[in-house]
């Protein structure tokens, strides 16, 4: 049996620069997550708001 979850998309955390896998509870939000967890969303740094 073939393990599916081998090919995900990745992006790189604007916080912590790990690199973080897609999640089926991002599946309707992917374009928008930038933060590998709640951590690193709450902790941003201010250079990294670029709204």
């Amino acid at each position: 049996m073939a393990h599916h979850k081998l090919h995900l998309p990745e992006k790189i955390c604007l916080c912590c620069g790990k690199a973080f896998a897609w999640r089926k509870k991002w599946q309707r939000d992917w374009p928008q997550v930038k933060y590998c967890s709640e951590r690193c969303r709450k902790n941003r740094h201010p250079r990294d708001n670029t709204k």
